[in-house]
């Protein structure tokens, strides 16, 4: 089979045996997709919140006169806030809100979690039509409230302006996340609109094996921040799954918990891929620019491809990583470990922002070998504990001698050529958004 994935602006290549492709993971087809999925952005955002699920609507929940803080996502997420924004500004005003009141009283909150501030050009393309209604401002972790601390410790400090508000609306994207289960819901509050300190208090459970991509139930992670709607409760969220290309094909309206996980479960359905059994390597990429600008953001890819290696099997990773590395924390942390158990070991002692990502690659290769596809300096990506490529032809020939010798018998260095094994394979084309399951 010929293969061509996504790769910078283009596109990597490579012939692989049919008999060895056990799966080829893209989005599932949904069978009553017509029933679910409306034919405009329009009918599926109004539709979302005319049903809310676990509350009343919007329209009746929020009162004139009350101040209302709407948290969305920053510049790095794909969560589309201009396409949401005039049908939440609708709501709304079918409580009574006039215009006057929504530029005195409503304010439109970027969660910067650890992230840069905007530029003032990037919060009005970010907020579109509102920008020019209400007010629209960065989440400060410099200014923030204390309002109490988890079971778990960790401190819940919200930025002033959702903290002082009588209503919190939170928006976001529901995708899958590494550590988190899920994006969305809660994750637009917490750790969105906090502070550095509090971020890492709640990151630093990443490591338990229960804190990983699709899980909810028992993750104590997930827990810590659901934990913060006690102290800081949430009126109503509106969020939205995207495809492959970010357009909107789903909604979810009302309740922080109830509507977050209707939206969950709707995105397994789209991108939760069944796999027969692990393989013996996986081809994974995270689609091409610009999600594979850096390994920082390819890291995504590889951390969901990790579900479906097979215990000492090898991942060929494509992107291009045209800029590198891609974080500062992250580039100092992967460049200094002198084994990827130093990175592991030193997030449960000191976690921080960044590093924590390439701890989260140390995880993985505790299982699999990663052969890396990109444009990185191949000096480079020896040191970060990667076998470096610029050819997917090459890297998926040298994984399947190197899977032919493991399963030989044989040593690193011999000539498994005459072995007749076939190692398995499976393909992730889009291995940001899908996840393999057993």
């Amino acid at each position: 089979m010929h293969i061509k994935l996504g790769y910078g602006k283009g596109f990597q290549e490579a012939e692989v045996a049919d008999s060895s492709i056990i799966k080829i993971i893209e989005q599932n087809e949904i069978d009553d997709a017509k029933a679910d999925v409306p034919v405009s952005v329009p009918d599926i955002i109004r539709g979302a919140l005319a049903e809310p699920i676990g509350t009343e609507r919007l329209r009746d929940i929020v009162k004139p006169g009350e101040k209302i803080a709407i948290i969305t996502s920053d510049i790095t997420r794909p969560m589309p806030t201009w396409e949401v924004m005039p049908y939440v500004l609708e709501e709304l005003a079918a409580a009574g809100i006039t215009e006057e009141d929504a530029a005195n009283d409503v304010t439109l909150v970027f969660a910067l979690g650890s992230h840069r501030a905007h530029t003032d050009e990037e919060r009005r393309r970010l907020a579109g039509d509102a920008y020019d209604k209400i007010k629209c401002v960065d989440s400060d972790p410099d200014n923030c409230l204390h309002l109490g601390t988890t079971s778990n410790g960790t401190p819940v400090d919200i930025t002033k302006a959702v903290a002082e508000a009588d209503r919190i609306i939170c928006l976001g994207n529901i995708e899958y996340h590494y550590f988190a289960g899920f994006s969305g819901g809660v994750k637009a509050l917490f750790p969105g609109a906090s502070t550095n300190e509090a971020i890492q208090a709640n990151h630093s459970m990443m490591v338990r094996d229960e804190a990983c991509t699709g899980n909810l139930d028992g993750n104590p992670l997930r827990e810590d921040l659901e934990e913060v709607i006690d102290i800081c409760p949430i009126d109503f969220i509106l969020n939205v799954v995207l495809d492959e290309h970010k357009h909107i094909v789903n909604a979810v309206a009302g309740d922080v918990i109830k509507a977050h996980r209707v939206g969950c479960e709707y995105l397994d359905r789209l991108y939760r891929v069944s796999i027969p059994e692990r393989a013996d390597i996986v081809i994974v990429s995270q689609g091409g620019a610009p999600k594979d600008l850096n390994l920082y953001q390819t890291q995504k890819a590889l951390d969901n491809s990790k579900h479906a290696v097979k215990d000492g099997g090898t991942i060929v990773l494509v992107g291009s990583c045209r800029e590198g590395l891609g974080q500062k924390v992250f580039e100092e942390w992967i460049t200094e470990a002198e084994a990827p158990q130093d990175l592991i070991t030193r997030v449960c002692e000191n976690f921080r922002l960044g590093g924590h990502k390439a701890a989260a690659i140390a995880m993985v290769l505790e299982r699999a070998n990663i052969k890396l596809v990109s444009e990185m300096d191949t000096s480079l990506v020896r040191q970060i504990f990667m076998e470096p490529y610029s050819d997917l032809q090459t890297a998926v020939d040298d994984a399947i001698a190197e899977q032919r010798a493991a399963h030989a018998g044989e040593s690193a260095g011999s000539d498994a050529a005459g072995s007749d094994y076939e190692p398995s394979v499976i393909i992730m084309p889009y291995g940001g958004s899908t996840l393999p399951a057993l």
